[in-house]
């Protein structure tokens, strides 16, 4: 949920000649230089490590998911190493310092902070290790980026709201981690798209920390204080409609994610109303497919964006049926593909396994 357009994203796509993926300053690299010869047995022996802050969070394990499988299925991986749990900006320092002592040849790091991680991105890159931040931003120009476009994220699904509401109302406005990359972007783009609608009013903004019980909460007691006419999440979308029916009240329009439960609600029940913004978590494993490209001395652009869709009942219900995992829990994210980024199965991805599982 996590989740990154931004002035650093135009700054980064400037050096790099493009805002979309797939060709421009990329360089190989090896354990030891970018741009090094490399034997054929090397290019089936590289070590991938992942740099997650946000455990518990179904949207951030299914990125790690993918990271891992893309991996095994490029068949030029020996092992994926994993350094997760919650933190901020030092705890993921102290983990990308593990992951270099520990040999790895590219790091799929999803940041906490854009400015933090420079000085222990620029010791990785000296050593020839392949940064790739995905999901959010960093401001480091040697590092690679392969994003959501966050901004995009928040306008659209602003506006898609106001929409819904005829231009007028009053609006709750649950927001993620304050100070996370993927948070400022949104609010950027909900401010835009705010801006051009007059008539609607944010009644009560919160700090969900994209934790989907503290969500349920604090929608609760909104619900319980102010008049709303419609709801824009950073992805805690399902507690939601759960407390319009603890609170007995009549569902308003919801913005949400790809999230399982929520596409559930919205696929089962005609009463409740609301959009999908994409938002893949299989980001990681787009990731990954271009930390390998560089690696292997292919061209990638430094910054690869991912334009998000609105997908609702009106419009979409044949797909978004298609996204119900029964047997997956409330936060699974239920988008399974990014083509043409992802080459595993939807079964693969399911199963979770990395190299040597």
């Amino acid at each position: 949920m996590s989740r990154t357009a931004s002035l650093r994203f135009i700054t980064i796509a400037t050096l790099a000649g493009s805002t979309i993926a797939l060709a421009a300053c990329g360089s190989s690299s090896t354990s030891a230089t970018p741009g090094s010869d490399t034997s054929a047995a090397k290019k089936t022996d590289y070590v991938i490590g992942v740099s997650n802050t946000l455990v518990g969070n179904g949207w951030r394990e299914q990125m790690i998911c993918s990271v891992k499988v893309e991996a095994a299925k490029s068949g030029q991986v020996s092992k994926v190493i994993v350094a997760n749990r919650n933190g901020g900006p030092n705890e993921q320092i102290a983990d990308l310092q593990n992951l270099i002592s520990q040999g790895v040849n590219a790091i799929i790091v999803n940041p906490s902070d854009p400015q933090a991680l420079t000085p222990i991105i620029d010791i990785a890159t000296a050593k020839g290790i392949v940064v790739m931040a995905v999901d959010q931003a960093v401001d480091n120009k040697k590092a690679y980026v392969a994003a959501n476009n966050q901004e995009e994220y928040g306008r659209v699904g602003a506006e898609w709201l106001f929409k819904q509401l005829g231009g007028k109302g009053n609006v709750a406005y649950l927001r993620g981690i304050a100070g996370a990359p993927a948070d400022t972007d949104r609010d950027k783009g909900f401010q835009t798209a705010l801006k051009a609608y007059p008539g609607i009013k944010v009644v009560s903004t919160v700090d969900t920390g994209w934790d989907y019980s503290k969500a349920g909460q604090q929608i609760t007691q909104i619900l319980n204080t102010a008049k709303i006419d419609g709801v824009w999440t950073s992805g805690t979308d399902y507690t939601v409609v759960n407390a319009f029916d603890a609170t007995n009240t009549t569902p308003v329009p919801v913005v949400g994610q790809a999230t399982n439960e929520f596409i559930r609600q919205l696929t089962t029940r005609p009463e409740v109303k609301g959009s999908v913004v994409t938002n893949p978590a299989v980001i990681g494993a787009v990731g990954t497919q271009l930390a390998l490209k560089v690696l292997n001395g292919e061209k990638v652009d430094r910054l690869t964006m991912l334009k998000p869709r609105v997908l609702d009942m009106a419009n979409n219900a044949a797909e978004l049926k298609t996204w119900v995992f029964p047997k997956q829990p409330a936060t699974f994210a239920s988008q399974l593909q990014e083509k043409p980024f992802t080459s595993y199965t939807d079964a693969e991805l399911l199963a979770c396994k990395g190299p040597g599982k």
